[in-house]
């Protein structure tokens, strides 16, 4: 398969290699920046002329911005063209960006810049905001690969009747942040067949041909000049692929069919998969972000050992480094094999050989229904080839395990790619990756922990020192500097040097600080403005008013029964229903509280779409009893995403981490709270247990069965062993007898009695965790009452949360699995 990249004078990215050493400088001044954005508001247009309101200034703001970084782009990426480092690739199916303009502006260090020349054009930076990452700050040689999705995942609005999915058209004007590069297309191949040539040699002929075009997204890092790349790849069909003659008799969609199909492959994140169309949907998917992907990186390879004297493509591994995030880019292990031996001429040895050192794996779960397994009919429909490198993997796989293993002879059905049950044969992606990648690593050190010791053990038996813990990091840019600047400023000024931002060990200078009265004083007016900050977004979004000095209890994930939002809500029930029982004087005596949950729930997973229903429902009950509502309010927060993030997680003051221990692979969401000096109420799962163990076990409400309990007490459960609390048995009642509704529950509440669809009933063990929930609630409610008390763990859990970077975990990425080194940008 060629590619129609154009190769002359380019480095693979768009970029010429010839450009001017020295390009015109940027404007720096405010006067000169608001000219430059006027320039932008006129010549680039998008809108009608003589307008120059809110949207308008935020499109040209942006555009002025990206003539920044488009100049820092192009040096980045003369400066690796240069030296030629070896390089790292990301594949992801995702990625969630967030509000681009505070990141860019923010990294680039010139907000001050860009706030004065907005005000000089009668617009406010963070009005214009309104509209709307650790690999470039280590200055590393990297890119990210994703799809150029038409919609996202969706987005959820909230009725009487629940959660309603409607499409999000993030590209419904444009994204002013992607530049479109028309010299990079390269073609995908989905059905066909597999050609046997005369030397024994096999080639995929025939099927659907897409092109893959690519959008590049600039990734600024925090005051460098190294700028790296997102390529998102949009699928395409060609104008030869238009026929004609058929759209001239009248058969319009017969005509268009290819471009229709080239449409659908790109319009949707995670579209369903319960058909059979939605399978082969979603795994051309993958296949296109894979095969698009590593076209690109060796096409960029040879580019870069043009004009050198020799080499050879065990070169490979040393230039290039792929990572893939989870399972979804799987396929790229037979991608490259097959093309490298089918387009490039080498041998499965070789090939082998460059495979295993190029690609390494991070696992995100340990959820059965997330560690992918596809049908292999469907598989060697689409990827006929690919299902034939597949199963010699395999054969060879098992050829060794028997050669060098003979004692895990028994464990071969569970541990080889392929399970060739007759009623339901599948790959098993995972088992693929753990096979084919030299590491392989979880996020949190639980989670790895768990791989080795139960989902892999057989695998590290064979390769100890595959495995390998890296846990997750976040980045203080994004989640504290931009999203809290009455907070940076406050640490800032009290350790005298904003260098925390970029290393967050310097938080630890905090501790020291925690009991001053004067920077208390500091640090609850900030936590203040940003409370005050949120109960306006949480009334323009619900309609309902929230009061900024009652306790600000926040939710915010997934809805799945694992992640336990039935626990948080069936918490707030009862704290609902005993401040009913109560005199209005001893309500008086509580701890006043705003419970806000958000998240989206999957399209056709039913129990979660009915926790959503029962939260907006106890919601609309409790909102409105004048007897209850200044001591407790319950907010659904609708289309939970990274902008409502970084509007939410400021004003936090409790954040609930209530998973069931031993199935939350790591979680982000816990450490962005806890770097806001927000306090978590939480089971030792994922990162809760690093965390803990970082801020102080004084400062974590920790409550709930452990990840080595697990097992044993969901035994109990399904042997008729469990004595419910007599507070859980009131907590459903209450719902049972319709005080919030009509809606039948039923199916949701006998998931915690019966059959909860994973074959016994409550499998998240709700019931049991509940009552030491509830005592854990009990000493939150105590804590507060003591606000230096609160204050002072508040400013511990900052302090604490500098091992939660993600300059820390990309940089031991860098060193442990990659192998790469700074290419700084002079």
């Amino acid at each position: 398969m060629a590619a129609t990249v154009k190769s002359s004078g380019s480095t693979g990215s768009g970029i010429s290699s010839k450009v001017p050493a020295a390009a015109k400088p940027l404007a720096e001044e405010p006067a000169e920046i608001a000219l430059n954005i006027n320039y932008h508001a006129q010549y680039s247009p998008h809108f009608s002329p003589f307008k120059f309101e809110p949207e308008q200034a935020f499109y040209a703001t942006a555009e002025s911005v990206r003539d920044r970084l488009t100049q820092q782009w192009n040096e980045t990426y003369q400066q690796f063209h240069k030296v030629d480092p070896k390089q790292t690739y990301y594949l992801s199916m995702e990625y969630l960006q967030g509000r681009a303009l505070t990141n860019a502006i923010g990294n680039l260090d010139i907000q001050n810049a860009y706030a004065d020349a907005l005000n000089k054009l009668g617009h406010e930076l963070e009005e214009i905001v309104e509209q709307v990452n650790s690999m470039a700050t280590l200055n590393l040689p990297a890119w990210g690969y994703g799809l150029r999705y038409r919609y996202g995942l969706f987005k959820q609005r909230i009725t009487k009747e629940g959660q309603e999915e409607i499409a999000e058209d993030w590209l419904e004007k444009f994204s002013p942040w992607e530049i479109v590069r028309h010299d990079v297309v390269f073609p995908i191949n989905f059905f066909g067949r597999v050609k046997v040539n005369p030397d024994g040699s096999r080639k995929w002929v025939g099927g659907e041909v897409f092109q893959a075009l690519a959008y590049d997204v600039p990734i600024p890092g925090y005051k460098t000049k190294n700028t790296i790349s997102l390529r998102l790849w949009e699928a395409k069909a060609t104008a030869e692929d238009f026929n004609l003659f058929q759209f001239n008799d009248g058969q319009y969609e017969s005509a268009a069919q290819l471009h229709s199909r080239a449409q659908q492959i790109c319009a949707v994140l995670y579209p369903g998969d319960a058909t059979e169309s939605g399978k082969l949907l979603r795994l051309k998917q993958q296949f296109f972000l894979c095969s698009a992907s590593l076209q690109d990186i060796i096409f960029r390879f040879k580019e870069r050992k043009q004009g050198k004297d020799s080499w050879q493509w065990s070169d490979f591994p040393s230039k290039v480094a792929v990572q893939l995030n989870d399972t979804h880019p799987t396929l790229a292990i037979p991608e490259l094999m097959r093309l490298l031996m089918d387009e490039e001429g080498l041998g499965w040895d070789e090939a082998w050989d460059v495979t295993t050192r190029t690609v390494a794996y991070t696992n995100h779960t340990v959820l059965p229904e997330a560690l992918e397994k596809w049908s292999q009919p469907v598989m060697w429909k689409l990827l006929p080839r690919h299902m034939e490198i597949i199963e010699e993997i395999d054969n060879r796989f098992i050829a060794m395990v028997h050669a060098t293993r003979p004692d895990l002879e028994s464990k071969i059905p569970s541990i080889r790619i392929l399970d060739n049950n007759p009623q339901k044969p599948v790959v098993r992606m995972a088992n693929l990756c753990v096979v084919s990648a030299h590491t392989v690593n979880g996020v949190a050190q639980l989670h790895s922990d768990i791989l080795k010791a139960e989902l892999f053990a057989d695998y590290v038996s064979i390769w100890p020192t595959k495995f390998q813990n890296k846990t997750n990091g976040i980045t203080p840019r994004r989640w504290l500097r931009f999203c809290s600047p009455e907070l940076s400023s406050i640490i800032t000024k009290w350790l005298k040097t904003d260098e925390w931002v970029s290393n967050l060990d310097l938080l630890a200078g905090l501790r020291k600080l925690a009991d001053n009265e004067d920077f208390q004083a500091e640090w609850a007016s900030a936590k203040m403005a940003n409370k005050q900050h949120l109960a306006q977004y949480i009334e323009r979004v619900t309609g309902v008013n929230i009061d900024p000095n009652s306790l600000f209890d926040i939710q915010v994930k997934r809805i799945h029964e694992y992640k336990r939002q039935l626990l948080n809500i069936l918490g707030a029930i009862y704290r609902y229903k005993k401040l009913k029982e109560m005199s209005s004087e001893e309500r008086k005596k509580t701890t006043p509280r705003t419970i806000m949950i958000g998240g989206k729930a999957f399209a056709t997973y039913t129990n979660a779409k009915r926790i959503v229903k029962l939260v907006n429902d106890v919601g609309a009950v409790v909102n409105n009893d004048p007897e209850v509502n200044s001591h407790l309010k319950v907010v659904f927060v609708p289309n939970y995403n990274v902008s409502v993030a970084e509007m939410l997680i400021p004003g936090s003051e409790l954040s609930q981490h209530i998973s069931t221990a031993g199935m939350e692979a790591s979680g982000t969401s816990n450490m962005k709270f806890a770097l806001n000096g927000c306090l978590i109420i939480g089971t030792l799962d994922g990162a809760n247990v690093e965390i803990r163990e970082e801020i102080g076990e004084d400062n974590f409400f920790l409550f709930g069965a452990t990840a080595d309990e697990v097992p044993r007490l969901r035994k109990e459960r399904e042997n008729g062993l469990f004595k419910p609390d007599p507070r859980f048995e009131e907590a459903k009642q209450f719902i049972r007898s319709g005080v919030f509704g009509s809606y039948d529950y039923n199916p949701l509440l006998e998931s915690l009695e019966g059959n909860s669809g994973y074959g016994r009933g409550d499998y998240f063990l709700v019931g049991h965790d509940f009552p030491s929930y509830m005592d854990a609630q009990a000493n939150v409610d105590e804590a507060y009452k003591d606000q230096k008390r609160w204050l002072r763990m508040s400013i511990l859990s900052t302090a604490g949360s500098g091992k939660f970077s993600s300059d820390r975990t990309i940089a031991q990425y860098a060193k442990e699995i990659w192998n790469i080194e700074e290419c700084r940008v002079p």
